[in-house]
């Protein structure tokens, strides 16, 4: 499968459960970790596992497994790595804090309605 394909798919599975300011950032031309990033916040930790569940059984059922996932159901900050792309679930708090958006500015940000 395609990563941008991929990207859409977990960008739609976090979209599903209300996830708050979903983003991808285009990698390829900076680093060889990912081709893409996908990035979205949650309210609470239920939206946040809901998310994690949601992007990994819509992944899997595009024949894509994650090759790692980091965090817990008390973590603030999941990370899904599919290869191709990488999925980060944040609370707001982290999400700010981290500020992956600016970390990674030479990247391209694309609305995920245009992925």
């Amino acid at each position: 499968m395609e990563a941008r394909e991929a990207a859409k798919i977990a960008c739609m599975a976090l979209e599903d459960k209300k996830a708050k300011d979903v983003k991808a950032i285009d990698i390829r031309d900076i680093s060889v970790i990912a081709d893409y990033f996908v990035l979205a916040d949650g309210e609470n930790q239920n939206q946040l596992q809901a998310m994690q569940d949601a992007v990994d059984e819509a992944l899997t059922k595009a024949g894509m497994c994650a090759k790692q996932i980091e965090g817990n159901r008390n973590s603030t900050w999941i990370l899904m790595d599919y290869g191709d792309i990488i999925v980060h679930i944040f609370s707001k708090e982290d999400r700010l804090f981290y500020d992956l958006e600016r970390i990674w500015t030479d990247g391209v940000m694309i609305d995920p309605k245009d992925l």
